[in-house]
């Protein structure tokens, strides 16, 4: 069982540090999610994270590091639009997928010509990389495709008998992954995957349209169809306001057993609160948001998601957003965990 640490205490992510350098892998907080980490030097190192996390091989990692400067150390080049970007956005959650230098080993980049690489903002994960004197390899800490650890507790009960050590640094910041672009040779902006960072910013900063990426090639983490899953069942409910509580009722008693669905809303929902009451009923409602803020819908997703999974009843039922915004990143990350969808008209 890993050694679980305090992640406040500076004589823990010392010692941590030290597991890093010995090949060992490390799970700490981010301001994202919960990274499982090695360095990203070692390719034996990092090939146990593939191991553990029974993560395919043409799936790239992401590598961190602790100070601005050190990315010139492991990409090719910096041009005029990256270095704005490191300039306000880091450290923080965006993700630069840039052409490596030979330094970092094939395994991390899945055998691309680039490399995933960012600079964290939470002060637990920066003190550990920079203790480390290390890039710190580290996609998020739990098996493959399932949900993203928001909490040490999360990781520890997913995968605590496989790794070394977990740095407990409470609940993380946003509770999603750090949004990921790449500059093609036409210098144009491309998301590859939306996150934590909203696009809006990005292209205010960069005064240019970012692109959406179109292409079936992995260059990044998060491209996979299917991700983010929990075990049980997850639908989405499209079209959802108050005023159709009923309607929704009516089309989940023909689909389903309604007193074993958990509802995962981001509006208080009071008819809904009101049918169950007055009916007698055993269905779950719990809030991501009770007022559609994105930020909290965000921060909860991962954690409310967990929760569900692991309660005693079988469906989720999740409403959908508006595709702006951090909405972008929080329908991404809920459309790949999704089996199907409920529509309401």
């Amino acid at each position: 069982m890993a050694l679980y640490l305090n992640g406040f205490k500076e004589e823990n992510i010392i010692l941590a540090s030290k597991y890093i350098r010995d090949g060992k892998l490390v799970a700490f907080p981010t301001e994202t999610v919960y990274g499982l980490g090695a360095n990203a030097l070692d390719k034996i190192a990092v090939a146990k994270i593939f191991e553990v996390k029974n993560r395919p091989n043409f799936d790239p990692l992401i590598v961190h590091i602790s100070n601005k400067e050190d990315i010139y150390k492991y990409v090719e080049s910096v041009n005029d639009d990256v270095y704005k970007l490191i300039q306000v956005f880091w450290p923080g959650p965006l993700t630069l997928v840039l052409k490596k230098k030979n330094i970092i080993p094939d395994i991390v980049t899945a055998g691309l010509d680039t490399v995933a690489i960012r600079m964290p903002s939470n002060p637990i994960a920066l003190k550990l990389i920079k203790y480390s004197e290390l890039p710190i390899a580290a996609p998020s800490a739990n098996p493959f495709n399932y949900l993203s650890p928001t909490t040490a507790n999360a990781v520890l009960e997913s995968i605590g008998d496989k790794i070394d050590v977990i740095l407990d640094g409470g609940k993380t910041q946003f509770g999603l992954e750090s949004t990921i672009i790449t500059i093609n040779e036409e210098n144009q902006i491309i998301l590859l995957r939306p996150g934590a960072l909203e696009i809006e910013k990005i292209e205010k900063l960069l005064n240019k349209k970012v692109m959406l990426y179109s292409n079936d090639k992995i260059l990044s983490p998060g491209q996979t169809k299917h991700h983010y899953q929990p075990h049980k069942k997850l639908f989405i409910i499209k079209n959802y306001k108050q005023s159709n509580a009923n309607k929704l009722i009516k089309k989940i008693e023909k689909q389903f057993d309604i007193n074993k669905i958990y509802f995962l809303l981001t509006f208080k929902n009071i008819e809904l609160e009101q049918y169950k009451d007055i009916h007698k009923l055993n269905f779950t409602i719990d809030y991501l948001s009770k007022d559609d803020n994105y930020y909290e819908i965000a921060s909860n997703l991962f954690e409310k998601l967990y929760i569900a999974d692991k309660s005693d009843k079988e469906i989720i039922l999740v409403n959908e957003v508006a595709k702006e915004s951090l909405g972008l990143a929080i329908m991404n990350r809920l459309e790949k965990a999704a089996t199907d969808y409920i529509f309401l008209d």
